[in-house]
């Protein structure tokens, strides 16, 4: 497989933002949110295409990750606070 572009690198962490935005709990959301940023911001040095094609292969298995467990917390919503409150 072809080294990641940038573009699909951007592809890949706009995907993993929207996602995480979606989690119903604001204690889940920001925490995926932050984790997300944080993440894609201590790897932005890395150049070696291998490294950069296994971080893309981590983060695809993260984005599944992220919509599985907001599936399942829409399931089982529970009441909503101020804070969560649209």
């Amino acid at each position: 497989m072809a080294a990641a572009t940038r573009s699909q690198v951007i592809s890949l962490y706009k995907m993993m933002l929207k996602e995480s935005s979606r989690f119903p709990s604001y204690n889940y959301r920001t925490y995926a949110l932050r984790r997300v940023r944080d993440a894609f911001r201590a790897n932005r040095e890395v150049e070696d295409p291998k490294a950069v094609e296994r971080l893309m292969e981590e983060g695809e298995q993260m984005l599944a990750l992220i919509q599985r467990q907001v599936s399942i917390g829409k399931m089982y919503e529970a009441q909503r606070t101020v804070v969560d409150a649209p």
